[in-house]
Formats: structure tokens, sequence, C-alpha cells
């Protein structure tokens, strides 16, 4: 199982990114898959979520009107696409998903596996 995240980069506030999550090994049909951040001396802080196994969407309050999360079925990738960004959104960010229990909602979503993260940095 792989998740690869890319796309990051240095942003101007207000600016926008679009970070991709391209999974092999995993049926993105089956489970949830979402992303998650971290900032430099902050915790880990669950950022997205979806799912087409019940419909279910989660976006933590700070990026709810400015990020959206999507997949392109036919490429297994995941995508978040970030608008208006701002110096807050300063961090690593990270693709999870659940591998132990196979987590198929957004509800309460659980992940306990990610692969490699790619740095967004919101600045002047």
């Amino acid at each position: 199982v792989q998740l690869q995240a890319s796309g990051g980069g240095l942003a101007q506030p207000g600016g926008s990114l679009t970070l991709s999550c391209a999974t092999s090994g995993i049926n993105l049909d089956r489970r949830a898959i979402g992303w998650y951040r971290q900032a430099p001396g902050k915790e880990r802080e669950g950022v997205s979520c979806m799912s087409t196994v019940d419909g279910s969407s989660w976006y933590t309050n700070s990026v709810k009107g400015r990020f959206t999360i999507s997949r392109d079925n036919a490429k297994n990738t995941v995508f978040l696409q970030m608008n208006n960004l701002k110096p807050e959104d300063t961090a690593v960010y990270y693709c999870a998903t659940d591998l132990t229990y196979g987590t198929k909602s957004c509800v309460d979503w659980y992940y306990d596996f990610w692969g490699q993260g790619t740095l967004v940095t919101v600045s002047s």
C-alpha cells in the first residue's frame, strides 16, 4: 500500500494550491480517505475526509468553504483543492486511511496509515 502526496509549495496569502495523493494497493471504493496536516511545533490535525461508501465528507472548521476534497477514480488519486490560503495553513500535509479496520465513513474518521507528506508554506 502506498499513499504519495504531492503538490505542496509556496503560496501567498489568498492564493491556491492543489494537493494530490496517488494511491496504490487499496480500494478507494471500500474505505474513507482524507488529509491531515502537522504544523511545526503543533499537534497533528485532521483536515478533510471523503467516503464513496456512504457518501460522507468532513472538513475541519478552519478550512470549510476554502478547501475541497475530491478523487479521480480512474487514476486512484485523491485531491485537496486549497483556496484562499492563510499563513495558518502552513504545514506538512499527508493523505491517510485506515488499514486496520477499513473505516468506511467520515463520521468519527479514523486513520492509521499515511505516506510521505508534502509541505505547504503560505507566506508573503
